[in-house]
């Protein structure tokens, strides 16, 4: 289960004077006390800052101009509502059922032309193919036949209907996310385009969330057979001493990290490091959540949340020869084969005074303790998905991911799979 998000010091420190607020309104029924507004900086959130429920209701005050995506997290109760801003007021309505949220009414102008147009993508990508095919057994001029075609029409025009000047930001993201990630054949683009765009972009690039997979396509334009030259090509022409090159190397080592490709990460992780000029903040955290995850690294601290099948109260507590922390969710189907083959070589671990720690990036509940049940090692969750803290902290982008700890915690071994944890602590 793939899963291609540093608190900044703003947490309290804006000025009464807004650029513009988000409001945020819920139902009585919904206990939850706190909210935390973030913004976007490529695929990474970013903490702005945090407020406090006022009869169910959170305004959120943004001191700078910013337009791009921004997303809203009800810690508590783990919900979160995303959303768009063009520096203007957002307002919001969340309908909520069990503490979850059922509805999302966008009550400003940008986010509802923004909402109704992911609606009518939507629907052209999934339900203008099915009328296409149900018009072929309808008369024209029968009533449903000329519902069919009406409803074909709508479906079929251009999705981006919108005037730039009044919605600058709904013009950018639906424009070049149907121009560089469209499905269509026909709207194929080189990776010179791609290059340029990149390139000459605006700072919308970084706070439209169309970043990272503008850069999956670049990397793919082709059935790409030499990635490294692509990937110098584009570094080169942004200069990787820009803010702009810096984001986009970090995006890079992510990407690398997320699909497994150790030779390119390795190679571009170390020109981040041997860079000598300032370092923004986001290629900052990519280099020290690397570094701190690293062969010899000590594993960072972590305290258990609601640890089950042990006293110990972190991670460091635990005293084991050696620990296999293993990051895993019920509902990732490579957990699901790999972690069987972990408890059938459980007792032979504990022979060797081998503890095993997992970590789930889980958000139901129920589920979480069902399979729990069959773990007879140390299990703790957040039960935040990929919001929980520990996601960020040891820099884990996909499940199952596994990190052996000698008796002082210090990373020893990395694998890549089950069969190779069992075989480095010769169980296999």
């Amino acid at each position: 289960m793939k899963k291609i998000f540093v608190l900044s010091s703003m947490l309290c420190a804006f000025s009464l004077q807004a650029q513009f607020s988000i409001n945020i309104q819920t139902e009585p029924g919904f206990n939850e006390k706190e909210a935390i507004l973030y913004t976007l900086n490529g695929s990474k959130d970013i903490i702005v800052t945090k407020e406090k429920n006022k009869n169910n209701v959170w305004t959120f005050k943004y001191p700078k101009n910013y337009s791009g995506m921004m997303k809203v997290y009800f810690p508590t109760t783990n919900n979160s509502v995303s959303f768009i801003s063009e520096n203007k007021n957002v307002s919001i309505k969340l309908e909520t059922k069990a503490d979850k949220i059922q509805n999302v009414i966008y009550q400003d102008e940008a986010n509802e032309v923004m909402s109704s147009i992911q609606e009518g993508s939507q629907k052209k990508e999934l339900i203008l193919p099915a009328l296409a095919q149900i018009k072929e057994y309808y008369k024209d001029n029968t009533e449903f036949g000329k519902a069919l075609i009406t409803e074909i029409g709508k479906l079929s025009g251009t999705a981006n209907g919108v005037d730039q000047a009044k919605h600058p930001f709904v013009y950018y993201y639906n424009t070049n996310y149907n121009k560089f990630l469209s499905n269509d054949p026909a709207k194929k683009v080189t990776k010179e385009e791609i290059v340029n765009f990149i390139d000459k972009s605006s700072d919308m690039l970084e706070s439209s969330s169309l970043l990272r997979p503008i850069l999956v396509s670049y990397l793919n334009v082709g059935g790409n057979t030499n990635v490294a030259a692509s990937v110098d090509t584009l570094i080169d022409k942004l200069n990787v001493e820009t803010p702009r090159g810096q984001t986009v190397l970090s995006e890079l080592i992510d990407i690398f990290d997320v699909y497994d490709m150790s030779e390119f990460k390795t190679k571009y992780l170390k020109l981040a490091k041997d860079l000598k000029c300032t370092i923004n903040d986001r290629l900052a955290s990519t280099i020290k959540s690397n570094a701190d995850t690293d062969l010899g690294a000590v594993f960072p601290a972590y305290k258990f949340n609601s640890a089950i099948n042990t006293t110990a109260k972190s991670i460091a507590d635990v005293k084991a020869d050696k620990k296999v922390i293993v990051f895993w969710s019920s509902s990732c189907s490579h957990c699901e084969n790999e972690l069987p083959q972990l408890l059938a070589k459980y007792n032979d671990l504990k022979t060797k005074n081998v503890q095993v720690i997992g970590l789930s990036l889980d958000t139901d509940k129920s589920a979480y303790t069902t399979k729990i049940a069959a773990f007879p090692w140390v299990n703790d969750s957040e039960l935040k998905g990929w919001n929980s803290s520990f996601a960020e902290l040891y820099n884990i982008h996909a499940t199952p991911t596994y990190f052996i700890l000698d008796a002082n915690n210090k990373i020893i071994s990395k694998p890549n799979h089950v069969g190779d944890v069992l075989e480095y602590l010769k169980v296999k």
